[in-house]
């Protein structure tokens, strides 16, 4: 079988990434699940992007909250988690929860009911979101495991991260392949963008140098319907 093929087959694959000794289960729609606390992990939501930028004069189509809002719906509902926690950037900028439409405020807090809900500082939305309820926190710690917005430089084990929107290319029969990932190399995670509007930074830019230990990482890229593992030694910068 062939990485294209594997990519766009219609099995689920979704792995468990032992990360600091704690079993994450990697969803194909770019969350992870941890099912001792029932935390439901995303990254980098940006909502409200495709608003800021029409304010900016660049017209995007502004149903990018609502899609977004409408996958992580999905998850909830799957996972039944007890905690849903964002890992900051979760607004595109800090007036987004201002510009936000009143049937995704509803979203919001129907996600919200019966479980915690942590949205964790980012550099686009450093204050916490007003009138969108659930917890702020700069950092939290679950167990062996640190949760934040961006990744600290050097050896981090059992941090969990996003920022850095991460995405991986493969090369297979000449034609190139590029996906968000999980980044990992088992101590640490670097998750993708949630965003519907999200981009993505190649795993092989230097922002991703010293993170992990002698630069060998897995790229867990996000198939059509699987999560599959792909070594750094054969990713491809773009």
């Amino acid at each position: 079988m062939t990485i294209r093929s594997a990519l766009l087959r219609a099995d689920a694959v979704e792995p468990t990434l032992d990360i600091a000794g704690v079993g994450l289960v990697a969803d194909v729609a770019g969350a992870l699940y941890e099912p001792v606390s029932g935390a439901l992990i995303v990254a980098d939501l940006h909502l409200e992007k495709g608003s800021s930028f029409a304010r900016r004069g660049q017209m995007l189509p502004p149903y990018d909250t609502a899609t977004t809002l409408g996958r992580l719906a999905r998850l909830v509902a799957t996972y039944q988690p007890r905690a849903v926690i964002a890992l900051g950037d979760s607004f595109h900028d800090g007036d987004g929860p201002a510009r936000m439409g009143e049937a995704d405020r509803a979203a919001v807090a129907l996600m919200q009911r019966g479980r915690d809900w942590i949205w964790i500082a980012g550099n686009h939305d450093p204050a916490p979101p007003a009138g969108l309820g659930g917890e702020a926190r700069d950092v939290l710690v679950i167990g062996s495991l640190t949760l934040r917005h961006e990744p600290t430089a050097g050896a981090a084990p059992g941090e969990l991260a996003g920022h850095l929107h991460p995405v991986a290319k493969v090369l297979a029969r000449g034609q190139a392949l590029r996906r968000r990932c999980f980044a990992t190399d088992g101590a640490r995670v670097v998750l993708p963008a949630f965003g519907a509007y999200a981009g993505g930074l190649n795993v092989r830019d230097r922002a991703f140098d010293g993170l992990f230990a002698a630069e060998a990482f897995t790229a867990w890229m996000l198939g059509d319907a699987g999560v599959y593992a792909m070594p750094s030694r054969g990713l491809r910068p773009d």
